[in-house]
């Protein structure tokens, strides 16, 4: 499963209660602090609420690096 990488890049002065909540939710606590979370739909939903104060970025699997010779 994919993982995504949520920075929060905008503050949350003036910002409604609901909004506060799903930032926290996310692990997420200062400006430009991120979170390392799995990408399902519980996720996504609360991304979604609050796309306009996150960067949201795709990461690669950890653990699974490919040899090749």
């Amino acid at each position: 499963m994919a993982k995504l990488k949520i920075t929060l890049v905008r503050s949350l002065i003036g910002r409604p209660e609901t909004q506060r909540k799903t930032i926290r939710s996310l692990g997420l606590r200062k400006l430009n602090s991120f979170s390392i979370l799995p990408d399902t739909p519980t996720i996504r939903g609360q991304i979604h609420k609050v796309e306009h104060l996150v960067k949201v970025e795709e990461v690669a699997e950890e653990g699974k690096v490919a040899l090749e010779k």
